[in-house]
């Protein structure tokens, strides 16, 4: 199985990344939190055989030419080990953080990837630059501004999805699903993979043609009353977004997200942090013992994929890591 995990800041980028590599990890992503999210990235290509992606890079507030130059430039630098993963984030963050347009997110994200799919056939096939949709417009490339084909090819483009019309979507388009860590075995199973089988149905793609990366929260047990409360946390913020309520609909645990909504307006985030009670928790994340950690995980992807994404509320030790790694027989 092939593991990746997160770097969190460019401080500590490449000796983190060795660190990692050295546990077992076949890759690294970076999120967009308070860091830029390509930064560490770029620091970290300097590590060979280490995979790389953006898990995610905020599409909205950026120009298809800016993200098409920042992948390019990470493919060449990571000699063709770099995947670009982008998502829509929610209205809130778009356009009150961001200052930016979220309206339409499926149908804005969709024209996304194929203004980058011209983009990189002009750079790499010398198509003529020719996009003219609804929200991106790109009709000229002149040789100034123009890279020239990169000897790895273009990166391969992944959405992150919850949602099936942005799932259904995502495997319409895409060359692969970030599949969101706040989720369960039973969101997964049940809704997210029927909207990726439909999306491949309708664009007449085979699964063979698409990868799915499922996402899951990882929190390591280390002897305390309560090692799991950074993961409490994180889970009650993402259970306030309206756009989470259905993983808790799947589990009848609908009426707690306007609750928590309610409570994140108020800065109640401790009081937050409670409601996740151990059912939660244990659904969602996967928690415990570095064994136990690898059997959640063994039970959610089973038969869904042979890649994975470990997403880290804090960062765990590396030892802690090796041992998932391990646990999960992947590659030391």
């Amino acid at each position: 199985m092939k593991i990746m995990t997160a770097l969190f800041g460019p401080t500590d980028a490449v000796d983190r990344a060795n660190l990692l590599k050295e546990a077992g990890a076949s890759g690294v992503f970076t999120f967009e939190g308070p860091f830029d999210v390509f930064t560490p990235l770029v620091l970290a290509s300097s590590v060979d055989g280490l995979d790389l992606m953006s898990n995610v890079a905020i599409a909205f507030p950026r120009n298809p030419i800016q993200l098409a130059h920042q992948a390019n430039d990470l493919q060449l630098l990571s000699k063709g080990r770099f995947v670009l993963g982008l998502g829509t984030q929610v209205r809130a963050q778009i356009e009150k953080r961001y200052g930016t347009e979220f309206d339409r997110p499926v149908e804005r994200m969709t024209e996304m990837v194929g203004a980058l799919r011209a983009i990189f056939a002009t750079w790499n096939d010398g198509e003529r630059l020719n996009f003219r949709g609804e929200y991106y417009r790109h009709t000229l490339m002149t040789p100034t501004f123009n890279p020239g084909p990169n000897p790895y090819g273009p990166p391969p483009i992944y959405l992150g999805a919850l949602g099936p019309r942005l799932t259904r979507a995502t495997a319409e388009v895409a060359d692969g699903l970030l599949v969101m860590p706040f989720g369960s075995t039973r969101f997964l199973h049940g809704t997210t993979l029927p909207a990726v089988r439909d999306g491949l149905a309708r664009a007449g793609r085979s699964a063979d043609e698409f990868t799915v990366i499922p996402e899951i929260i990882v929190s390591v047990a280390s002897g305390h009353d309560d090692d799991h409360t950074s993961t409490r946390m994180l889970l009650a913020f993402y259970g306030s977004t309206p756009a989470y309520r259905p993983v808790l609909d799947a589990h009848g645990w609908g009426d707690l997200q306007p609750e928590l909504n309610a409570m994140s307006k108020q800065g109640r985030w401790q009081e937050m942090a409670a409601l996740i009670d151990d059912e939660m928790l244990h659904t969602i994340a996967a928690c415990g013992t570095p064994a136990e950690i690898a059997a959640h995980i063994r039970d959610r992807v089973d038969g869904v994929s042979d890649s994975i994404c470990l997403y880290q509320p804090r960062p765990i030790a590396v030892e802690a890591l090796a041992e998932i790694v391990d646990a999960l027989g992947g590659s030391r």
